[in-house]
């Protein structure tokens, strides 16, 4: 028959029609999908103390529920079987299951639930009271305290008995020198303080080290060289920083050299060379870099003290005392020194003594009465932990201060520093780098009470829980505060430290030295 009268049929192909449901089918499904996707809110952000307080009550329902039906991960029930969620009982995951399923087998489950219960309770305690003197400076390490770490209860006993502590004394560190261990103690309690104090005895006990040190036995493989750097050096500074105290630039910049020193020796030289070199290489560095040193700054600063001169002077300094006494000693000029102090340490007694034993005037005061006797003052003076390479002086907290009164009442400010403290770091602040000190000695005084009887303020400051303290070591003194830095190479300016660093301290530039503090 002809189809010429019948009118085109309007459906698509049968391969077109599968491929056009296909299609709507999949669309449909997407949009199903959207509709049941449920996009949660944002949580709220929680402060640091709700964030700890939400993982005490955690760990202190974790401690409750091990005993037994509680409440798996995910919110599943995990009874006292074996079953998937549970794993054999207890909070969820497989290893507390274990635990609980063998206490529910022995009947002991109440006990143990309540021991981790104390121990969570012990852990959140410990954490509170470490985190009371963090707070805005957490990045900082915390302050060590040596004395209470039941890790060095037998060095602190040998010590407190006037005896060297022996490597059987040293719970941890059996291959360290004895002397390394008694200089560990005296930098964690304070008895060696300052920067030229601290390179100095550091020095003087690798003298010792390497002096009583014997080459690894005969093997080809061996070399000296190496076994002295890693078994013998590394190891001593490593203990001083991680478990006494942070090192200083000082000392950073001096176990550099000392570093250097041993890789530049030849490799086939005998024992006792090899020692001979090292304590007389020491021995040069602390008479040149020191105290050599030390006598040029005092020759250079004297000739900017005239007559009748008022000069301040902050908290503790070898240096600035070296050059007030060798003026006095050797000049006809009459000067007058206002003495600076600040708590907790009150360093300044100890200069101030000094001084008046020579016949110098002084006068004492605190660091809050600066403003009002800076008006009489003509010069001053400080001296330095650090000398940073942009200019900037790292030095006893304090000392920005002084800088900052003096420069708006337009007096000099010269600092004396030696040329080994110059550090390739640049801070711009005191936050990033600094050294947290002993909380408790700035609740060490001692107030009077009503009848006389005096009482240690803020004793139980570490049960307030509104209650934080922080007494920071260190503080940075721009250099747009400096009118020039005394050196023993000259009195320079600020803007040349960079300069005098690649001249003084090619090693630096060498190793990329890092040290702080």
């Amino acid at each position: 028959m002809s189809n010429e009268g019948k009118p085109e049929s309007s459906a698509p192909p049968a391969n077109e029609a599968g491929a056009t449901g296909a299609a709507t089918s999949t669309k449909k499904k997407e949009n199903k999908a959207k509709k049941d996707v449920v996009i949660p809110p944002k949580k709220p952000k929680l402060s640091k103390a709700e964030r700890r307080a939400k993982q005490e009550a955690q760990r202190a329902a974790k401690g409750l529920n091990i005993g037994g039906g509680g409440v798996g991960v995910g919110g599943k029930k995990s009874g006292g079987g074996n079953g998937q969620d549970g794993n054999g009982g207890g909070n969820g995951n497989g290893r507390d299951g274990d635990k609980a399923a063998k206490n529910n087998s022995t009947g002991s489950s109440q006990p143990k639930s309540s021991s981790s219960q104390d121990e969570s309770s012990n852990a959140a305690t410990k954490d509170k009271n470490q985190d009371k003197t963090l707070n805005f400076f957490s990045h900082l390490p915390p302050y060590k305290d040596f004395k209470t770490n039941p890790d060095f209860s037998g060095i602190c006993l040998a010590s407190s008995s006037g005896l060297p502590p022996s490597s059987s004394s040293n719970n941890g560190n059996q291959n360290l020198h004895p002397a390394v261990i008694a200089l560990g103690i005296q930098y964690a309690d304070g008895t060696i303080r300052g920067s030229n104090s601290r390179t100095i005895a550091m020095l003087q006990t690798f003298q010792t080290v390497v002096e009583d040190y014997s080459f690894p036995t005969k093997d080809s493989r061996t070399d000296y060289r190496n076994d002295l750097e890693n078994t013998v050096l590394k190891p001593a500074f490593t203990y001083w920083t991680t478990k006494c105290r942070l090192h200083s630039v000082t000392m950073g910049n001096a176990f550099t050299f000392l570093k250097l020193a041993v890789v530049s020796l030849d490799r086939y030289m005998e024992e006792k060379e090899v020692k001979e070199i090292l304590i007389d290489g020491m021995e040069a560095y602390i008479e040149e870099r020191i105290k050599f040193a030390d006598q040029a700054i005092v020759k250079y600063a004297s000739t900017k003290i005239i007559d009748g001169d008022v000069i301040l002077v902050y908290a503790k300094s070898e240096l600035i005392q070296m050059l007030l006494m060798h003026v006095k000693n050797n000049s006809d000029r009459n000067f007058r020194v206002i003495l600076v102090d600040s708590r907790p340490l009150l360093e300044a007694k100890d200069m101030l003594e000094r001084l008046m034993d020579a016949g110098i005037e002084c006068t004492y005061i605190l660091l809050n009465s600066v403003s009002y006797v800076m008006k009489e003052v003509t010069k001053v003076f400080l001296g330095a932990s650090a000398l940073l390479r942009d200019g900037s002086v790292l030095n006893r907290v304090g000392t920005a201060s002084i800088a900052l009164i003096a420069r708006n009442h337009n007096i000099p400010v010269l600092v004396c520093c030696e040329t080994y403290k110059i550090s390739s770091r640049v801070q711009l602040e005191s936050i990033t780098g600094n050294e947290l000190g002993d909380p408790n000695e700035l609740v060490s005084n001692t107030c009077h009470g009503e009848n006389g009887a005096s009482s240690s303020l803020l004793k139980d400051w570490r049960e307030k829980d509104c209650l934080r303290l922080l007494n920071l070591l260190y503080d940075l003194t721009p250099s747009e505060f400096v009118s020039g830095i005394v050196t023993e190479m000259g009195i320079l300016p600020p803007t040349s430290v960079a300069v005098s660093l690649r001249e003084m301290n090619p090693q630096d530039s060498s190793s990329g030295i890092k040290a702080t503090n």
